[in-house]
């Protein structure tokens, strides 16, 4: 099958197979700082999201912290607040991967956004309105708070129609969900670019829902420390732009990151509860997937959430892929809170970061390592580093576990040096 890819604004080329994937741009709402350059200054400075929480009241509860984007929605565009933040990532993606909206208009795209909760403000608001018996004012919110929106918007705001869309609802997994949508669709050729990553909003109903479970913390998130207490909810939008390296190569891009791979598994053994197969099992994909052994391995993003069953339990699906030698593992919800669906998106896009930036983000709020959790955490204060290989682990209720494999991206003469081969290798066939 004949396929293309972008070659630069406006050019297309004949695509090869096996094609390697790369990260060139990166678009970013969290807590602690929107677009790519606040978000990696907030990485190496340890800055904490979390502050009050203004979402919502939360009267009644004895917990009150969270790590909520410091900004009102914006209403305009007719989207809820995860979509706003899910098009306005990814206009941002675009921005930083130094293209336009106008220029992906005669390409063929994949859209894929992952989300936990969907439009979760608006049913909490719906959810009012049906106690106070006022529907009819609930009608826009009926509009929009379907799930499959979240792409959708994605696609409207940037005027994209010729693009295939995915909400892809995998709970805290489905920002690495999406990213192997779009690393699987530009590996077919079905589509020349992908726009991947995750959003969602904070909500009174998510919070409930943990804060019923007994794992919110009262303060802060202590993810791998002895006295670590629970998560902190979140939210937030990120979206990555992908092509493939020939494209990127082409029109001279700057490469944060190749993806070299990604694996899924779902045990299913527990709704709230993670297991160590499971886990372990997703890691071992993932990297059979991407052609690296564990020893190659410099850095894991964990998914680290601070609660004591997650982090003991993800130490030790480490320890049956890696042995005692664990790798450097560090948690960024320590800063970002657990932002749901966006969470292992962010997660990705802080590793690309750390890659091209070199350096790895500390686990901030930390004192004490849990023995429980033998790993180096990098404490408190960011660390200067040389990342050839790093993992991001996604896990989810449900055993919805994904795990993305980012690898520092080849220089443009080895790349130049294997077009080369292929092409006198096809020169060669073309004679036989």
């Amino acid at each position: 099958m004949s396929a293309t890819v972008l070659d630069g604004p406006g050019v297309v080329a004949p695509q090869t197979p096996a094609e390697r994937i790369v990260i060139t741009g990166i678009g970013v709402i969290s807590s602690v700082g929107e677009g790519v350059d606040e978000f990696r200054e907030a990485l190496r400075g340890g800055v904490s999201g979390a502050r009050k929480i203004s979402a919502f009241d939360t009267t009644g509860y004895d917990r009150e912290f969270a790590c909520e984007v410091p900004r009102a929605a914006d209403d305009s565009s007719g989207n809820g607040r995860a979509a706003q933040f899910a098009a306005e990532a990814a206009a941002r993606a675009i921005a930083d991967a130094g293209l336009s909206a106008d220029q992906l208009r005669a390409a063929r795209g994949a859209i894929a956004v992952g989300t936990t909760d969907g439009e979760s403000q608006d049913i909490d608001e719906l959810v009012r309105h049906e106690v106070a018996e006022d529907a009819g004012d609930a009608d826009p919110l009926r509009r929009r708070v379907q799930p499959f929106r979240l792409a959708t918007a994605v696609a409207r705001a940037l005027e994209l129609s010729d693009v295939d869309v995915a909400t892809i609802a995998t709970a805290c997994a489905a920002g690495n969900y999406a990213i192997g949508y779009g690393f699987e669709a530009l590996r077919s050729g079905d589509a020349q670019y992908a726009l991947v990553g995750g959003a969602d909003a904070l909500c009174r109903k998510t919070f409930t829902g943990f804060y019923r479970l007994g794992t919110i913390t009262p303060d802060v998130c202590r993810p791998f420390d002895a006295d670590r207490q629970g998560i902190l909810t979140g939210e937030g939008g990120c979206v990555l732009y992908l092509e493939t390296e020939r494209s990127a190569r082409a029109r001279g891009a700057r490469i944060y990151a190749e993806v070299r791979g990604y694996g899924l598994s779902c045990d299913a053994t527990h709704p709230v509860a993670p297991d160590v197969t499971g886990i372990a099992r997703c890691m071992e994909s993932a990297l059979d997937k991407s052609g690296v052994t564990p020893a190659d391995v410099d850095l894991v993003s964990a998914h680290g959430t601070g609660t004591h069953a997650n982090d003991v339990t993800e130490c030790a699906a480490l320890g049956t892929v890696f042995g005692e030698d664990l790798p450097t593992t560090v948690s960024i919800k320590s800063m970002l809170g657990h932002a749901m669906g966006a969470a292992s998106a962010l997660g990705a896009a802080a590793c690309a970061i750390a890659i091209e930036s070199g350096f790895i983000p500390p686990t901030i709020n930390h004192r004490e390592t849990d023995p429980e959790c033998p790993v180096d955490c990098v404490p408190n204060e960011s660390r200067p580093a040389d990342l050839q290989v790093v993992v991001n682990d996604g896990l989810a209720f449900g055993g919805n576990n994904a795990v993305v494999v980012l690898g520092r991206p080849r220089t443009a003469e080895a790349h130049a040096a294997e077009a080369r081969i292929a092409a006198d290798l096809q020169e060669e066939g073309s004679h036989v």
